[in-house]
């Protein structure tokens, strides 16, 4: 499975190229993502910004704002574990998506945010079960933010955390009904 970034070389800030395709192929395999399959990573390094996509699953094409790459600590230097999640996260909503039982999401662009920040924790979590750092405090407060402080919403992110074999459907679903808990 060729995995390629662009831009080969990076010159505004220090990434390795080397480096985002190994753990590129190192998430693929976790994931058990067919090994045929090109994937290509599109990293715009002139943007300080953190928006990621998935522009194509097939060919599978990920486009990636500079920032969500970048160690916090140290401006324009790779962070490992931000490269981790961000791929990670991609790549799980790529197997997602290419699930015909998962349903079928609306493109990256097109997502309500409550659902984007649901499906999230839903890949999260099951990247943090593999192994790759989930970040559980931080996606609890990005859905409380999208849908509520309340319990139904926790009872949800709970479901979206621990859950395996969710369908688009059920994601929205939980989102959905946590905002309107939030209204009631």
């Amino acid at each position: 499975m060729p995995v390629i970034v662009a831009p080969e070389s990076f010159v505004m800030v220090e990434y390795d190229q080397p480096t985002i395709t190994a753990e590129a192929e190192r998430i693929v395999a976790l994931l058990g993502i067919a090994s045929s399959d090109d994937i290509r990573i599109e990293v715009d390094e002139a943007t300080p910004f953190g928006r990621t996509a998935v522009v194509s699953v097939d060919p599978v094409v990920l486009a990636i704002e500079g920032g969500a790459f970048e160690d916090p600590r140290h401006p324009r230097k790779l962070g490992m574990p931000q490269v981790a999640s961000t791929l990670g996260q991609l790549l799980v909503h790529v197997y997602d998506r290419r699930d015909p039982s998962f349903g079928d999401p609306p493109a990256d662009d097109d997502l309500n945010l409550a659902h984007r920040v649901a499906w999230d924790v839903y890949a999260m979590g099951r990247l943090d079960r593999l192994g790759i750092d989930g970040q559980r405090q931080r996606r609890l407060y990005a859905f409380r933010n999208r849908v509520g402080f309340t319990d139904v919403a926790d009872e949800a992110f709970t479901r979206l955390w621990t859950g395996t074999d969710l369908t688009w459907e059920a994601i929205t679903s939980l989102a959905d009904d946590a905002a309107a808990a939030r209204l009631a």
